[in-house]
């Protein structure tokens, strides 16, 4: 049993390090961002994630749209 513990320790750590390698080696290294907001080509198209559209949809909107979008 302890050495399937330690294994998986072991083999998770090795992951762990294989997956930061690039991040750890380059000096300005960081984790790529992923999030629909930061991909260029889809800000050209003028989309964006869900909650920042529905923001500014909301900006958009009047008093009485507002109050009837919550009931």
């Amino acid at each position: 049993m302890l050495e399937v513990v330690v294994l998986s320790m072991i083999i998770l750590t090795v992951c762990t390090v294989m997956l930061c390698i690039r991040i750890i080696i380059r000096k300005d290294g960081k984790f790529p961002d992923t999030h629909v907001g930061g991909n260029p080509a889809l800000g050209k198209k003028g989309i964006g994630c869900a909650r920042t559209q529905d923001f500014e949809a909301g900006l958009r909107m009047n008093l009485f749209e507002r109050l009837e979008r919550n009931v």
